[in-house]
């Protein structure tokens, strides 16, 4: 008869106490992160953190929302993004343009596969905004005020997309401008009123400084007219052929393992269902509705980084 002391019993019941599945069922057992590219109050960081609120609970855990700045349109918070664990803990709300534009232009860190897109969350209202008082209603206005006067116009881009959209009207236009980068809606707001800059491209921020009175906007720069001020003429009305979409979507870190991704998936499904969160983004954020779901936001995001790659490679 073969006997065993105690003690070994005990060692390996405690050792198998401290045995976890690396990715077990239990997920999520802690809070999860999600990154977002623009300063708080911008209208990103407030879809950030009212989706953040939401899925936490839908989820069952706390969500924390992180602001990184920086780079063009969310190159920096791609950045450590891309760098995160994949273990569906740390996730971003976040321009898709820092994915889908952002790598044929510069020499970023990270690659349009190196993410998961799990789904497009809604498409930001943009436009290019001036003081109230400035002698001009429309963008080409500014521009004929300008060739008019011989005078340069200074111009606060939001990311490389709607940069290089500015530029292109500019050398259209044969006006010389000066570019400020920004670190999110706030920051060219705050430009714009203060006289530091004569154009800025803001988000659905605008709105509510429209409406106040301490801007004007001077362009759409969607393919439609926005809703709330229909009198103003998009880019292409003004005679420019462009336009600056900045969807924005729910991304993570490339291998979160299928367990994972399917629960958040499921979560995103039953927001999309929702209709005080559809509200919320398009009646409290003014943002315009998008379809939903993983298979939709892979799709269009890799149309959108073949299109932005095909104009890179264009003439200049």
């Amino acid at each position: 008869m073969s006997y065993r002391h105690p003690m070994v019993f005990s060692l390996i019941f405690l050792s198998l106490a401290f045995v976890h599945p690396v990715f077990g069922s239990d997920y999520p057992d802690r809070p999860l992160k999600f990154y977002t590219m623009t300063q708080p109050g911008a209208q990103i960081d407030r879809l950030a953190r009212g989706i953040a609120e939401r899925f936490s609970k839908e989820i069952g855990q706390p969500v924390t929302v992180r602001n990184i700045t920086g780079g063009s349109h969310g190159s920096v918070m791609a950045t450590d993004l891309s760098k995160a664990k994949p273990d569906g803990y740390t996730l971003a709300v976040a321009a898709t343009t820092a994915y889908t534009y952002q790598p044929h232009h510069s020499p970023v860190k990270y690659g349009f596969d190196d993410f998961d897109y799990i789904t497009l969350l809604a498409l930001n209202s943009s436009g290019f905004i001036s003081e109230p008082d400035k002698p001009w209603n429309t963008l080409k206005g500014a521009f004929e005020w300008a060739k008019e006067n011989k005078k340069p116009l200074v111009v606060m881009f939001h990311g490389a997309d709607d940069r290089d959209v500015i530029q292109r009207v500019a050398k259209q236009e044969g006006v010389p401008i000066s570019l400020i980068p920004s670190k999110g809606g706030p920051s060219v707001i705050k430009a714009v009123t203060g006289g530091h800059a004569d154009i800025g491209y803001v988000g659905a921020i605008l709105y509510e400084h429209v409406r106040a009175g301490r801007l004007k906007l001077v362009a759409s720069a969607l393919n439609q007219r926005l809703p709330p001020i229909p009198d103003v003429p998009t880019l292409k009305e003004q005679g420019y052929n462009e336009s600056v979409e900045m969807y924005v979507g729910l991304v993570a870190p490339k291998g979160i393992p299928a367990d994972r991704l399917a629960k958040l998936e499921e979560v995103a499904g039953k927001l999309a269902a929702d209709e005080e969160t559809q509200r919320f983004i398009t009646e409290q954020l003014l943002m315009r509705p998008v379809e939903w779901g993983r298979d939709h936001a892979q799709s269009s995001m890799q149309a959108m980084y073949e299109l932005f790659g095909e104009q890179a490679k264009a003439p200049k």
